[in-house]
């Protein structure tokens, strides 16, 4: 049998851990959406400048290791630029986990968003520039609000991975559960019970995803447009 005491001798250490988690996941969520968007706008825009820059955007930060996108923002524009936020160092670190990991997301979010922007059908963008609308306008009150709806369940998808992503920002020295948790395993008092600490851990991830899941989903149904 598994020996559980080591999970929960340092129960109150992963729960700070999954606090932090829970707020770079939340931060992130809201800033990838904003950038996701944002993206997608220069990506369908008829400004072949912005559309290059949304185009050239995504495919290379796509393509970038996570892992090297938090590295470069903790040692290149933290450590080597000294860009902060605060003099406090453990805040500089958050907002740098948090604008890596969204800078990171929100390159997907783009792409699920404009797949969402390709449902929409083209005599309803004919019919708003036939009615004066400018593309902005177009965009913001007819394309848009339709293609949110088509991909509320694949954008579940990619705030899901972006909290299991959130693993990474040890890279960016923030101190979330799984950075707390090789702190756990490395203390000179510390037991055997490495699988059983790790299984707990998986479990709080569980308990943070399927919730997740299921609500993107029964709002996926709630909002579904029949065409």
């Amino acid at each position: 049998m598994f020996d559980f005491s080591p999970f929960f001798d340092n129960f109150d250490e992963i729960l700070q851990g999954f606090w932090a988690t829970l707020r770079l996941a939340a931060a992130a969520a809201v800033l990838s959406l904003i950038i996701g968007t944002l993206l997608a706008s220069f990506r369908v825009s008829p400004v072949p400048v912005l559309r290059a820059f949304g185009t050239g955007y995504v495919n290379v930060v796509r393509n970038t290791p996570l892992t090297l996108v938090l590295l470069m923002c903790s040692l290149g524009l933290n450590d080597i630029l000294a860009l902060k936020f605060s003099e406090n160092s453990s805040t500089t670190y958050y907002w740098w986990a948090v604008l890596g990991l969204s800078a990171y997301t929100g390159a997907f979010v783009c792409e699920t968003l404009r797949s969402g922007i390709n449902t929409v059908p083209l005599g309803q963008a004919e019919a708003a520039r036939s009615i004066g609308l400018t593309f902005t306008q177009s965009l913001r009150m007819i394309i848009l609000p339709q293609a949110f709806r088509a991909i509320i369940a694949p954008l579940g998808s990619v705030l899901i991975a972006m909290i299991k992503n959130t693993t990474v920002a040890a890279a960016a020295s923030y101190a979330e559960v799984a950075l707390v948790t090789k702190t756990i395993i490395d203390k000179p008092t510390f037991a055997n019970g490495v699988i059983p600490l790790f299984l707990g851990v998986s479990i709080g991830f569980l308990i943070l995803t399927l919730p997740t899941g299921y609500f993107f989903g029964w709002l996926a149904k709630r909002m579904a447009v029949a065409r």
